[in-house]
């Protein structure tokens, strides 16, 4: 494929001091001295069932298991999977997936909005296709396909039948006079484990606004990842949403869901009302089948090889005459960027040059972006109202070829709740903004997930208490202290998948596979040498914590201009569960460390006992 620079404004065109200004006003009216703390986790009648509910699958009743594990694998979608994986190229096979969900799939089990599909390129997203011999169907693969893939890994290695489903966690208790993890369920289980990985997701626990009178509305209320096909009609594989033709429907968000979803409501209801407080940006989606011939064309270890380019040209730095082989907008700054440079004659600049250099084509990307809202939206006011004004990757970048156009029905307004960081109220038949009352059957909320707020939030635990009953809670209060970003000091036998305290990657399949092969490798190892506990020392997780932050790489500048997004905790200054806290010497940097950590087999920073 010849990968071109975008075409976007020419710098002279643009005031960015201006635009710097505009930046910081937008954050600045959109910043709550909550810090996420606006979002509320559970309520009475509607907002209880928006979390505690499957609408997908009946809830079967089982007697509760009492057992002993190698492992409990806490999650079932990538991160668990791949845990899963990973411990049987180990030979460790005594273990299981624990799930609140029905099924294997994590978010793609939750989310089954209409129009969901995969928004990275799904040749890189969904692991071990070489291992498997699947092929996504697309280059964005639908959410049905992607979910039946993970259980298809599931059944691949062996694993699908070992999995406890529609099942809680409620507390892991780590008990010395046993060496195990004691791990109790909502469905009275009593699992003693000797392991535990948690692979508890990002996109898990499901946030609602905290909007004055929520619990008065008496129509229909639910979250996307809790998609009511019995009220809308249709289905996730034919979201024809006949149900919805006479009925008045607000959905709340325009974040990643949004965007896919509000063209079927468009389509479908009588009125619909997006209610935005901060806009995306939104790029073209080609989105073709997958070619067979390329297929044919591919050699061994294609994947990996596409994997670590995607990487390069997104999160770092490509190697010189690379080419691009993904070419989307995450991989359109560095593109032009380089671009540009090799026009010059590769100028040596200093670092602050170089940064310099790179702010300005930001820019010109996210004008190219604000400029795409006026081709598609006929209303130039309306079109301005959803222009994104912030730094590329304040927020996730999207992509959509139908988003914009669903502005230019007659039966689609958008709500601008920016002045008032959000509604204002919700009443017993709809909504307030800005003094006007809207009237509403439905109420569909696209707020998003609890995703770098505290730990409590986010898994939902009663408690996790490791020697000595110390709580992982208090011990990471300030973020994650680990070695690798996989364990910590206090909490034997204990591995952690996500965005914790490692290496960064611009496929989180592939971020979450590298975690899962750590620390299979150490349960393996440990179990080979017939050891009961690894516990990383105090010594050992305060060096890697030290050359951590040593290393990474300061972002405050950049996101002094972001708008408040989940990124950041709603614009917490230096949240400590910040998204983008890389390794920083980059990934690959990473995965050697740990590669060469594990080659060496001293166990250095841990101990075993």
């Amino acid at each position: 494929m010849d990968c071109k620079p975008t075409d976007v404004p020419s710098a002279d065109e643009l005031d960015i001091p201006a635009l710097r200004a505009k930046y910081y006003a937008e954050r600045d009216k959109r910043l709550n001295s909550k810090l996420g703390g606006q979002y509320i986790h559970d309520g009475p009648g509607q907002l209880h069932d928006l979390y505690n509910t499957d609408p997908h699958m009946s809830v079967a009743p089982r007697d509760p298991v009492s057992e002993e594990l190698d492992v409990a694998v806490l999650g079932a979608g990538f991160g668990g999977v791949m845990a899963s994986y990973y411990l049987t190229q180990q030979g460790v096979t005594n273990f299981r997936n624990i799930d609140h969900a029905g099924d294997f799939g994590g978010v793609w089990y939750w989310n089954r909005y209409p129009g969901i599909q995969c928004d990275n390129e799904s040749y890189c997203y969904l692991p071990l296709l070489e291992e498997t011999g699947f092929m996504p169907s697309r280059r964005f693969a639908p959410g049905p396909e992607i979910m039946g893939y993970i259980r298809l890994i599931a059944e691949k290695y062996g694993f699908a039948d070992k999995a406890l489903f529609h099942t809680l966690i409620t507390s892991l208790r780590w008990d010395d006079s046993i060496q195990r993890w004691r791990v109790a369920t909502d469905r009275g289980d009593e699992i003693l484990a000797r392991h535990v990985v948690m692979a508890c997701g990002v996109l898990n626990m499901p946030k609602l606004p905290g909007i004055n009178g929520i619990a008065k509305f008496k129509g229909k209320m639910f979250h996307t990842s809790r998609w009511e096909y019995d009220y809308t009609g249709g289905s996730c594989d034919n979201p024809v949403l006949d149900k919805l033709a006479d009925k008045r429907v607000a959905i709340v968000g325009t974040g990643a869901t949004a965007i896919q979803a509000v063209p079927f409501l468009a389509k479908s209801a009588k009125h619909l009302y997006v209610v935005q407080r901060t806009p995306s940006c939104v790029d073209t989606r080609p989105n073709p089948p997958t070619d067979p011939d390329w297929i044919a064309s591919l050699e061994p270890g294609w994947q990996q090889e596409r994997i670590a380019n995607f990487q390069r040209h997104a999160m770092e730095m490509p190697k010189p005459g690379e080419p691009d082989l993904v070419c989307d907008f995450w991989t359109e700054l560095n593109r032009n960027l380089f671009a540009q440079m090799a026009e010059e004659g590769w100028p040596e600049l200093s670092p602050e040059e170089f940064m310099a250099k790179r702010e300005v084509v930001d820019y010109q990307i996210m004008e190219r972006f604000r400029r795409r809202a006026d081709e598609l939206i006929s209303d130039p006011d309306l079109a301005e109202k959803l222009k994104p004004y912030y730094r590329f990757l304040c927020k996730r970048p999207l992509s959509s070829d139908t988003f914009y156009p669903a502005f230019n029905q007659p039966n689609v307004t958008l709500v601008d709740t920016s002045n008032t960081q959000g509604l204002q109220e919700i009443t017993e038949k709809g909504f307030i903004q800005d003094g006007v009352e809207y009237e509403v059957d439905c109420i569909i909320f696209a707020s998003g997930f609890e995703v770098s707020s505290e730990l409590e939030r986010r898994w939902g635990f009663d408690a996790v208490d490791g020697r000595n009953g110390a709580s992982l809670y208090d011990h990471w209060r300030r973020g994650a202290k680990t070695l690798h970003g996989v364990t910590t000091n206090g909490f034997p036998n204990m591995y952690f998948i996500g965005y914790i305290q490692g290496g960064l990657n611009g496929s989180v399949t592939e971020q979450f596979g590298r975690q899962a092969e750590h620390a299979a490798w150490i349960i393996g190892e440990t179990k080979r040498r017939s050891l009961a506990v690894a516990e990383t020392t105090k010594e050992g997780m305060e060096a890697y914590c030290n050359h951590f932050a040593e290393i990474e790489i300061d972002v405050s500048a950049f996101q002094a201009e972001c708008t408040p997004s989940y990124f950041s905790n709603e614009g917490q200054k230096d949240a400590p569960w910040s998204l983008f806290r890389a390794y920083g010497h980059g990934w690959d940097a990473w995965r050697g460390l740990i590669e060469g950590w594990r080659d060496e087999g001293q166990f250095k920073g841990m101990e075993l006992r």
